[in-house]
């Protein structure tokens, strides 16, 4: 928080699931340049980079290790004949900040909370078709679970985005926060749940004790958060030093979000040949805080169409991030 006065939590729970979120609407598009090229080498407008796509590729790392690198560049450029670049399936993680105004944090009536203590413990994404590299889309958004942990609340907001235009619906983002000191609100006897879906069905995740299938290592830059932020997270907590120390951070830390793309592109780099429409869903639980820098090595094991994996901070050995990641189809080589 910017003052010095904490927020008195609270919670009524039968306020919060009556609410009705407002849709959100917004767009983002891929932009014509011209060139001043001679005439004889290029006769027309050329299409620049999709800049929010290929911005957000660069903040999750891609191409960073190697700027030609075969099965990345194609996420930032427009490669040989391919009319769009292609849009790797966590950059719909970022259409719920639209929700918020990139606040990262989603007001709902009835819950009241200090957003200092706030954490964000899981994110799950479904896509139901190739991302486009622009579009006009639509968010709606609900209360998918709220759960009374006695010292914590977990508050689970979903969001289903769609094209404007043809309402047809692209994917859908299920942000798990913990909102620490805002629990306690139900009898303690029979503590207060409510959600719309099986969740251990979802977040059961078993890392294998055998050796993993692939290992990929990514180094991040000192200015990771920074590049990422300008994505549209723009919370304090990754680029203010001061409200790091706040926080109980030696300085600015990377967006959790950040740390789920780094492990999504390795497991699209790893088993899918780098094309990021062979991922159908994605699940990330946020173990730990990552430093700008640090290196991050993802192990990766594979069951079937299930790629689980687990990312680690290098430097600290201690993971970071755990999940799995469901292809269409089962790995042709591994």
């Amino acid at each position: 928080m910017a003052t010095n006065e904490r927020t008195v939590a609270s919670v009524d729970p039968d306020v919060a699931l009556a609410y009705r979120f407002p849709e959100v609407s917004f767009a983002y598009d891929e932009r014509c340049v011209r060139t001043s090229a001679p005439r004889r080498t290029c006769s027309r407008r050329l299409r620049a980079p999709c800049r929010d796509v290929a911005l957000y590729a660069l903040g999750v790392g891609a191409c960073g290790a190697d700027a030609v690198d075969d099965k990345e560049l194609h996420l930032v450029h427009h490669r040989d004949s391919q009319r769009h670049i292609k849009v790797l399936p966590t950059f719909v993680s970022l259409f719920p900040n639209k929700n918020s105004n990139g606040r990262g944090i989603v007001n709902v009536p009835g819950i009241h909370f200090d957003e200092s203590l706030l954490l964000h413990g899981q994110q799950y994404i479904e896509i139901y078709k190739p991302i486009p590299s622009c579009a006009s889309v639509v968010n709606k958004v609900k209360v998918a679970g709220l759960h009374d942990k006695g010292k914590a609340t977990i508050l689970e907001i979903e969001t289903t985005t769609s094209l404007k235009d043809s309402g047809e619906v692209l994917c859908m983002n299920r942000s798990t926060i913990f909102l620490r000191g805002a629990g306690g609100f139900s009898d303690s006897s029979r503590p207060y749940s409510y959600t719309t879906y099986p969740a251990n069905q979802i977040s059961r995740i078993s890392i294998p004790n055998s050796a993993p299938s692939a290992v990929h290592e990514d180094q991040t830059q000192q200015s990771q958060a920074l590049l990422y932020r300008l994505s549209g997270d723009y919370n304090p907590l990754h680029s203010d030093p001061m409200v790091a120390q706040i926080a109980g951070f030696t300085r600015p830390i990377l967006h959790g979000l950040c740390t789920l793309g780094f492990a999504a592109r390795a497991v699209i780099k790893s088993f899918c040949n780098g094309d990021p429409a062979a991922v159908r869903n994605i699940f990330g639980r946020f173990l730990l805080h990552v430093y700008p820098g640090e290196t991050l090595v993802t192990e990766m094991w594979v069951d079937g169409q299930r790629v689980q994996y687990q990312t680690k901070a290098k430097e600290r050995d201690r993971a970071v991030l755990s999940g799995y990641v469901l292809l269409k189809h089962i790995p042709s080589s591994l």
